[in-house]
């Protein structure tokens, strides 16, 4: 059973009496005479409430406070003491206690304050838990966690990965199908064979989509100066990713079943055959075995690819792994951003666990970015309309206002740094200073913030 509260106190009677009443109130006590026996009763997980007394023999609480801190500077400390006055409590305050509680006092006061102490330890333990479990993810960030459903996926993933079977992947957008393929070959013998080469069917123009598929040779068409090798073939011998299947042409998915089937290509503008060895693992974002969802996609072609169908859940549907995933993201955008790690309050963990997440992983990670860099969150973790500020000023007024203030938290965030700026906020360079100008925004006055 782990302790809530150690409590140090060299009167025995009066320790006798917190500790029985503590105890009533639902909280396990473990009780020491002195400091020098507390903390050998303490380590950095110690996951309770240290309840100390001032005035002891040997080592006071104030000196024992401050060796508590040096171990674990987050660790609540409570002290109490009967000859309490101002001085001694601003000292104790300012040297990092969690509260100063003069006797006597009711019990109600110090078991308050006692549970106040443990919510903000329980989270601290939460946060440090996640944090180290998170550098543990890599790059299979989209399928840390301990639910079931993703559990299952992952040994689906390491049962098939050495099978060369081919894979329809299938999840809503934002959930991580890319990082499901992108598993499969680094997880089979294909990593070192060839190459992973993905390609997003829905992002290509349909005259386009086929020579990037298949390639072709030099005057195949106009505009064709040189014999380019098309995804298909540069990814002989290792894993073919197709995004989007579903927006693929109709044209094209003929001749896509046809290389499917007979494992060998045919480039545009000659008739040589040319054998390719490769895994194909195609994602969609609709229901290809539903005929009403399924729209021109060919149904030959869907069961020709449906080997193996893996279901990405989506967020929503594996909750419990949302603050691992958020801790994961937070991370990678502090170092990207050169940002502090924020702590992940209770409000943040409140609106990380009742939101539905429609954009899933990919949402969670853009909502972990605008954390690192320090960016109002007040209307997203649901503030009443109430607590929210009233706008002043003209629509266009307050639109300049918010565009001000988001890229000054970015070049916060990003230490004045161009690149990084730029990236995040998604804008040309030429734009960006145009802003600046107009804004009367100094990047140097962010470069040592």
């Amino acid at each position: 059973m782990m302790t809530d509260v150690l409590l140090v106190d060299d009167d025995r009677d009066l320790s006798a009496a917190i500790a029985q009443s503590l105890e009533i109130a639902g909280l396990s006590v473990q009780r020491a005479g002195s400091a020098n026996q507390a903390r050998t009763l303490l380590d950095e997980n110690f996951s309770g409430v240290v309840v100390s007394d001032v005035r002891m023999p040997g080592m006071d609480g104030l000196e024992f406070l401050d060796l508590l801190h040096a171990m674990d500077a987050d660790l609540p400390v409570v002290l109490m003491t009967g000859h309490g006055d101002i001085p001694m409590a601003v000292r104790a305050m300012q040297t990092g206690a969690y509260d100063f509680i003069t006797k006597p006092f009711a019990t109600e006061q110090l078991v308050t304050s006692i549970r106040r102490a443990l919510e903000k330890r329980r989270l601290v333990i939460e946060n440090r838990d996640l944090r180290a479990r998170s550098l543990q993810a890599g790059d299979s960030a989209p399928l840390i966690g301990q639910t079931p459903a993703i559990e299952r996926l992952r040994q689906t993933l390491r049962h098939i990965a050495d099978t060369d079977v081919d894979v329809l992947v299938a999840g809503e957008t934002g959930s991580g199908k890319e990082v499901v393929a992108t598993l499969l070959h680094q997880w089979s013998e294909r990593r070192s064979k060839g190459n992973f080469v993905a390609l997003n069917c829905g992002a290509l123009p349909d005259t386009v989509l086929e020579s990037e598929l298949f390639g072709h040779e030099a005057g195949a068409f106009t505009g064709a100066q040189k014999r380019r090798v098309g995804r298909i073939e540069h990814a002989s011998g290792g894993t073919l990713f197709l995004d989007e299947i579903e927006s693929m042409p109709v044209e094209t998915q003929v001749k896509l079943l046809r290389v499917i089937e007979a494992r060998e290509i045919a480039p545009l503008g000659t008739n040589e055959i040319r054998p390719v060895d490769l895994r194909v693992v195609a994602a969609a974002k609709v229901d290809l075995s539903d005929p009403s969802t399924r729209g021109e996609f060919r149904e030959d072609l869907y069961y020709r690819l449906n080997v193996v169908t893996i279901c990405i859940p989506p967020l929503r549907e594996r909750k419990a792994d949302i603050p691992l995933l958020y801790t994961h993201f937070l991370q990678r955008a502090c170092q990207r951003f050169k940002a502090d790690m924020p702590e992940t309050s209770r409000d943040i963990h409140d609106f990380l666990m009742s939101h539905d997440w429609p954009g899933n992983v990919r949402e969670l990670s853009h909502f972990a970015e605008r954390r690192a860099l320090g960016l109002d969150l007040a209307t997203s973790v649901g503030s009443s309309s109430d607590e929210r500020p009233t706008p002043h000023g003209s629509l266009p007024e307050q639109v300049e206002a918010f565009e001000k203030q988001v890229i000054e938290n970015v070049l916060r965030g990003t230490h004045g740094d161009v690149k990084e700026t730029l990236a995040a906020l998604g804008i040309p360079r030429k734009t960006f200073y145009d802003k600046l100008q107009r804004h009367g925004i100094n990047r140097s006055d962010f470069a040592a913030t």
